[in-house]
């Protein structure tokens, strides 16, 4: 039995077994377990497995942290192992809807919102890391002391590329409508032809009021707008529409009567809400220097930890279709960096052997901006280095923010793969800040301490 397998089977007997599977899913890096009762649930055990890299519990769900690339495997193994049949036939409808009921009732105030926006954005950061790092390609080819003059050569194959890497803009907007039709409830087809009706450059040649139309006017804050909207009219043509004539007169009505509105308030009101963040975050980064870096990456962590990191998203994406460029996600990224220096420290002061092991395994992927292993499984659970490396990556965000580091996309990729996406002249400054915020992370955690746990 190879070690996934083995983990697998491992993870669904501290679970309690195939009958107290409620849901069974996973992230980038988490194994997503919600089961019928807890008091069947190991987790002292399930803590000690050997891939088992850290834990948390958010609202109902047990989320074990396996890493990058194991967690899907790992979900796999155990989803083979399942007979595929309802594990507990009587109840299990009560006991889910006796749970999405408390959990409605207990959710901290803009919890549901929060996630429904992460529901909308998570599913592209694939198409944003794919584009991040193919302009950041583009940008190391077209630098003659390291391609040569493959760019003067090759100009064609360069032309391919920053279509392979713009592509994703290109059309944004129409994937956040079909994203966010599905997560509100309505058409995901609706949705995208929302969007498209915003985006379309045939806006340009249309006076309103006596001024002319702008096309993607807003970008996604518009978009979000319109397609919440068309939903909730898509739904109450539903209810009062005869079955007979809804299929045909719904998506007509619902289209008229949205996009209509959307041309007259929603979009203008979408464009000063999209000006106001993208004008007010760049003026704070730039104004504030030292102290906004300072704040915004030394909070970020807690912010992560709260959920409430997830109403960033729309702000990284109206920054760089404003402005071209994102000063937002360099200065949060120092955030994930400062944990690597503390976990440095704690591999250097530890006597247990567990979480030396737990450090090494966890650090190369810390380095490449995925810090769940380094947050969950080391600096979190012992409390002072968490905290010291919050103040660790407080020093880098103050000097990425006062030095303007910038980068080319949105959100996706952290660590050191983002200076492949740093702006021209940047790049430097960026690796500079995260060798600073690694040895401030260390100092912090060097000074504070950590109580050593026992074998």
């Amino acid at each position: 039995m190879d070690k996934t397998a083995a983990l697998a089977t491992q993870i669904l007997s501290g679970i309690g077994g195939e009958g107290n599977i409620l849901r069974l899913e996973n992230c980038m890096t988490r194994v997503r377990v919600e089961v019928c009762d807890e008091q069947h649930l190991d987790l002292p055990a399930l803590k000690q497995l050997t891939g088992i890299k850290g834990y948390i519990k958010q609202g109902d769900q047990h989320q074990f942290i396996v890493g990058p690339g194991a967690a899907a495997k790992v979900v796999d193994a155990m989803r083979s192992l399942l007979s595929g049949a309802p594990a507990v036939a009587v109840g299990r409808d009560d006991i889910a809807r006796t749970k999405a009921q408390a959990k409605q009732k207990y959710a901290a105030p803009m919890s549901g919102a929060l996630k429904k926006l992460a529901d909308i954005f998570i599913p592209l950061i694939p198409a944003f890391i794919a584009s991040g790092l193919i302009t950041g390609i583009i940008n190391l080819l077209k630098r003659p002391d390291i391609a040569g003059e493959l760019a003067v050569n090759y100009p064609n194959m360069l032309g391919l590329l920053a279509i392979f890497g713009s592509a994703v803009f290109a059309i944004m907007n129409i994937l956040v409508g079909v994203n966010a039709a599905r997560v509100f409830g309505g058409s995901q087809a609706m949705g995208g032809v929302m969007a498209g009706i915003l985006s379309s450059p045939a806006l340009a040649q249309i006076t309103l009021f006596g001024e002319a139309l702008q096309p993607g006017r807003g970008g996604v804050i518009a978009v979000l707008l319109v397609v919440a909207l068309m939903c909730w009219v898509e739904k109450r043509l539903r209810n009062l529409l005869p079955e007979s004539i809804e299929l045909i007169l719904n998506p007509l009505l619902t289209t008229l009567v949205t996009a209509s509105l959307a041309i007259v308030i929603l979009q203008p009101l979408g464009g000063y809400i999209s000006d106001a963040i993208a004008h007010g975050a760049n003026l704070a980064i730039d104004k504030g220097g030292l102290l906004v870096g300072a704040v915004l990456s030394g909070l970020f962590l807690p912010l992560v930890l709260s959920g409430l990191h997830q109403g960033l998203v729309p702000i990284h994406v109206e920054l760089v279709q404003a402005h071209g460029s994102n000063p937002l996600l360099p200065i949060l990224a120092m955030a994930g960096v400062g944990q690597v220096g503390a976990a440095l420290a704690v591999l250097m002061k530890t006597r247990n052997a567990r979480l030396k092991k737990v450090i090494k395994g966890a650090l190369p992927v810390g380095i490449l901006g995925i810090g769940e292993p380094l947050i969950f499984g080391v600096t979190l659970p012992l409390g002072k280095p968490f905290i010291a490396a919050c103040l660790g990556g407080a020093v880098g965000g103050a000097l990425i923010s006062y030095w303007k580091v910038a980068t080319v996309i949105t959100f996706g990729i952290s660590g050191l793969p983002l200076a492949l996406t740093i702006v021209s002249g940047k790049v430097m400054l960026y690796l500079a800040g995260m060798v600073i915020t690694i040895v401030a992370g260390f100092m912090f955690t060097w000074i504070m301490g950590f109580n050593d746990p026992e074998e």
